[in-house]
């Protein structure tokens, strides 16, 4: 398993699930990366909203692809595992703003001054599937991989 296996995933299935925490309290919620390669995997998140907090007081975030096959024993997931940094990219934060500009109404405001940009560009991805069910009780060594 390679780096770039974790990111053609992730690519393959942007719709994913990030876990942050609010003091003790795990939360997680469904965002839409924005993208993923070799310098890492990126996710916007709008500055209003409590995960942007959450991330500054902890920065440490996991974050779960799922591929929804139609059967399950095709279930795959990916668990990203790092330390969440805020980009400062103004060009990258404009193109990602014009892209997502069908959330603007929903947003009920312009996306571009309210979009923050995290990255995890270090740390662990584990791959999951059905075989590997009961492995992980065991300390079987399942896919992983470390970037």
């Amino acid at each position: 398993m390679e780096l770039q296996d974790c990111i053609e995933f992730a690519n393959a299935n942007p719709v994913c699930y990030i876990a942050t925490a609010d003091g003790d309290q795990p939360r997680v919620r469904a965002v839409l990366m924005v993208s993923a390669d070799e310098t890492g995997f990126y996710y916007v998140l709008l500055s209003p909203k409590q995960v942007c907090q959450q991330l500054k007081a902890n920065p440490k975030m996991e974050v779960c692809y799922y591929n929804n096959p139609p059967s399950l024993g095709e279930a795959r997931q990916m668990r990203v595992t790092g330390v969440a940094e805020l980009v400062d990219d103004p060009a990258l934060t404009k193109k990602v703003a014009q892209d997502r500009s069908f959330l603007e109404p929903i947003a009920g405001q312009p996306l571009e001054p309210i979009m923050e940009i995290w990255r995890i560009s270090h740390g662990d991805a584990h791959f999951w599937t059905m075989a590997a069910v009961g492995k992980e009780v065991q300390r079987l060594p399942l896919e992983h991989v470390k970037f």
